[in-house]
């Protein structure tokens, strides 16, 4: 599921300027198969819950193309733009078994060595639960 709502309904000035008309969306995806991603590479400071108090700026093209089943198992062929196409491509992410921070250069990895370490863990608190495998 993506879920772009709160996203959209906290944004601030900067964010409505940058992102005129952005749709909120919340859809369920089944078998999701990212068809193509096209369009220029724009940065975002991106974070993830599986990675508490770190975000970082990421570059993600501005246009995914997905073909999916929704809630009712109908197929679908979409394409998605803005803060919800990075929405996405940010969680199939998660089903390719790749995080946010696969993206940043070997140095920034390195700097946050010790933030993940913490994390990996549990030293670090978040405002939700997490499980920490030992």
């Amino acid at each position: 599921m993506v879920d772009t709502e709160q996203i959209v309904k906290d944004f601030n000035q900067e964010d409505h300027q940058n992102f005129p008309g952005e749709i909120p969306a919340k859809k369920v995806f089944i078998n999701a198969q990212k068809i193509s991603e096209t369009g220029n590479l724009w940065t975002y400071n991106e974070g993830c819950l599986s990675i508490p108090k770190i975000r970082e700026d990421i570059n993600r093209t501005e246009k995914v193309r997905i073909r999916y089943q929704d809630e009712n198992f109908n197929t679908h062929e979409e394409d998605f733009f803005g803060l919800c196409g990075r929405v996405i491509l940010h969680e199939y992410d998660h089903i390719e078994g790749k995080l946010f921070i696969d993206y940043l250069p070997q140095i920034k990895k390195r700097l946050i060595k010790k933030k993940l370490d913490d994390i990996s863990s549990g030293k670090t608190k978040s405002d939700y639960k997490m499980i920490h495998h030992k």
